[in-house]
Formats: C-alpha cells, sequence, structure tokens
C-alpha cells in the first residue's frame, strides 16, 4: 500500500522546444489528453491516497472537468516553483514526482522505485551511458555516466527543503546538493522522454487521436455609439458609428471567440477576457481572437472551419465581406476557404431593424490536432 506516498504529476510546460503548436501534456490518445492518461496509468498501477496534477493556471478547470478525482495546482514559471507549488500541498511523508513528458509508464520500474522506500532520502531510476562521452574537449569513462529519469521517490521534509533555493533541476540533484542521500535504481528505456517530435515515433505506448469533430455556437449582440470607429469582422467600416463595449466592441469577433471556446469547452470569452478588467479596456479584439486560437491549439485541438452570420440594417456590408474571410482566416491560420462570412437585415425588426446595433451569430468546428502526421 502507498498511504503514505502522494503522486505528483509535473503538467504545465509550455512545450517551446517540443516544435508542435500542441503542448506536449495536450496530445489526444484516442478521446483522453496525455496528461489524464499517464494520471490513469499510475492511478492503475498503485493506490496512491492523492494525486496532484499541476497544470497552466488558465487549464486548470478545463482538466478538473475531465478528472474530478484528482487534485490540481497551479504551475510556475519553471519546473522548480511547479514542484514547489505541489508540495506546499502534500501531507504525506513521501512524495512521487513524475513529468507527464515521461508518458510511458513501466509499471516495473515503478515497483523497483517502491520497494526501496526508506532506503535513501530520494530513490531514482538511471540507465548507463551506451555511447562515447565527452565533456568538452576530452572524452570521460561512460562507465561513470548515469543517465536519470522519473519517477522519483522523495522523503517529502528533505525535498522541500532541498528545491527551496536550489537551482531548476530533477529531486535527486536538489537532494544531492545538500548532503541528503540519492539511491540510484535500474531504469528503463520505456521510461524515455518526450522532448521533440521524433520521440513520438519511438514511443510505442502512444496512441493516436480521436476522430471526433467538436462544434461551438457563439452570439453576441453590440450597440452601436457615435464618435467611435467600428471594426467589424476584425475590418475597419466606414461608418460614422462605432459598437458601445470595453474591447474595441468587433461583434463578429466575439461571437467568433465565443464559439471556438464553445467547441473546445473553454467557457466563455467574458472569463478569460471580463469586461471589467482594465487589461482589455479599448483592446483589439483581433488579438483576442489570436490568443484565443493559440490557447485552443495548445490544447490538443486543430480549427477546421468557422462561419459567421451578421444581422445588421446598417453599415451595408457587402463590400466587407471578402476581406474579413481574409482577415479572419489570417488569425486563425486557416485557408480563406474555410472561413464563411453572410450578411443579412432583420427585415426592419426589432433592435437591428431599429438600426440600434448589430447582432452576430458564428459557429466554428475543431478536431483532436493529429500529431501522427506531423511526426
Amino acid at each position: 500500500m502507498q498511504n503514505d506516498t502522494t503522486l505528483i504529476l509535473l503538467a504545465a510546460g509550455s512545450s517551446t522546444r517540443f516544435g508542435l503548436p500542441v503542448k506536449k501534456q495536450w496530445l489526444y490518445q484516442g478521446e483522453d489528453p496525455l496528461w489524464l492518461r499517464v494520471a490513469r496509468s499510475f492511478a492503475d498501477a498503485a493506490p496512491f491516497p492523492r494525486i496532484l496534477v499541476v497544470g497552466q493556471r488558465e487549464e486548470l478547470e478545463c482538466m478538473r472537468l475531465f478528472a474530478p478525482e484528482y487534485d490540481y495546482v497551479a504551475g510556475g514559471e519553471s519546473r522548480q516553483a511547479s514542484l514547489s507549488n505541489a508540495l506546499r500541498e502534500v501531507r504525506t511523508p513521501w512524495v512521487l514526482v513524475n513529468d507527464i513528458a515521461r508518458c510511458c509508464l513501466d509499471e516495473a520500474l515503478l515497483r523497483r522505485i517502491l520497494d526501496c522506500k526508506g532506503e535513501a532520502d530520494c530513490i531514482a531510476p538511471a540507465l548507463p551511458a551506451v555511447d562515447t562521452v565527452y565533456y568538452r574537449d576530452a572524452p570521460v569513462n561512460r562507465e561513470e555516466i548515469r543517465l536519470i529519469q522519473t519517477p522519483q521517490l522523495s522523503r517529502t521534509d528533505i525535498l522541500r527543503t532541498a528545491i527551496r533555493n536550489g537551482e531548476n533541476t530533477d529531486e535527486s540533484s536538489a537532494i544531492h546538493r545538500i548532503g541528503g542521500s540519492v539511491l540510484l535504481v535500474e531504469g528503463s528505456a520505456n521510461a524515455h522522454k518526450l522532448t521533440t517530435p521524433a520521440d513520438l515515433r519511438r514511443l510505442e505506448c502512444l496512441k493516436p487521436p480521436g476522430s471526433r469533430t467538436f462544434t461551438g455556437y457563439g452570439l453576441d449582440t453590440h450597440a452601436f455609439e457615435e464618435g467611435k470607429a467600428m471594426v467589424l469582422g476584425g475590418v475597419p467600416i466606414d461608418s460614422p458609428l462605432g459598437f458601445k463595449a470595453h474591447s474595441d466592441g468587433d461583434v463578429a469577433l466575439h461571437a467568433l471567440i465565443d464559439a471556438l471556446l464553445g467547441a473546445a469547452g473553454m467557457g466563455d470569452i467574458g472569463e478569460h477576457f471580463p469586461d471589467n478588467d482594465p487589461r482589455w479596456k479599448g483592446a483589439d479584439s483581433g488579438e483576442l481572437l489570436e490568443a484565443v486560437a493559440k490557447r485552443i491549439r495548445g490544447c490538443g485541438f486543430e480549427i477546421r472551419n468557422v462561419d459567421l452570420s451578421i444581422l445588421a440594417e446598417t453599415p451595408r456590408l457587402s463590400p466587407y465581406k471578402t476581406a474579413m474571410r481574409t482577415r479572419i482566416a489570417g488569425i486563425l491560420g486557416l485557408p480563406t476557404p474555410r472561413v464563411n462570412v453572410k450578411a443579412t437585415t432583420s427585415e426592419k425588426m426589432g433592435f437591428v431593424g431599429r438600426k440600434e446595433g448589430v447582432t452576430v451569430h458564428a459557429v466554428a468546428t475543431l478536431g483532436y490536432f493529429n500529431w501522427k502526421e506531423a511526426s
């Protein structure tokens, strides 16, 4: 039993070295993101009383929807900061830490680590170096070289002390630095770290993403405001009226943002860019749309197509539709044919018909990013 050991899974990285638009932790395995698959593999292998998943702050609510049975902690600017945040929540004397990038759990390796509990302050898996190793301009004895992996098992109180003012490194190095004892056990080739797209072909445990399509719907309405420049669909419109709003009021892009967020299950525009936050005062909605598209792609999706219907009695929008399609396609990184913009009136009925403002309906479809093709 592992009632004295908390599992920490580090999944807050930005994957800047990965070279794909999706973050490693959000590579879909069938219908599950990679971080969830790793969490479940550990949960199935050993009865940890508590599993802490460390993610990027803006992704925690989405993570929680996938698996409310785990606990979630906001990561920091570095691995060390993320681990430090998680350790504040740990109440057990031992803690097992694994990077989500070590995504293929070897249960025999896990058993070797847990069986050595109590024999040192940190138990870490290690592999011997099999290639010739140079340090600067001279070869070194590779028999003395060990390649350290995760997961690593540590005494919680000692690990807290070790990383408090240490460098951004693994647990074994931090504990060794303060004089703690480290025991190396036999590592596993299956615990290879996912670092570059080439590693996707090497890691046999990875499964292709599912083929499901997700549809989101967005609706937004803004009243006119005299003396304000009008921007609609990301395009300046020749009009004496703009839109009453906290940002630039681009009602078309706001509806589209909601459609994209809806398809991804990420809430709505007000949650991401609240209208009582001074950061978004007069904000360029094109930049907001770009930020949302980046977040959606980072979380494992690809945008497939979008469709907008603009209801406006004034101004006349026919001359601007092509420019809107081009602008939106550029922001989303889509071919222009996958962006559609329609404009119509409300036949002089209601709010729009009285020329008091504009309403926009938007639909967006997403799919899982096919990392199998990208790798």
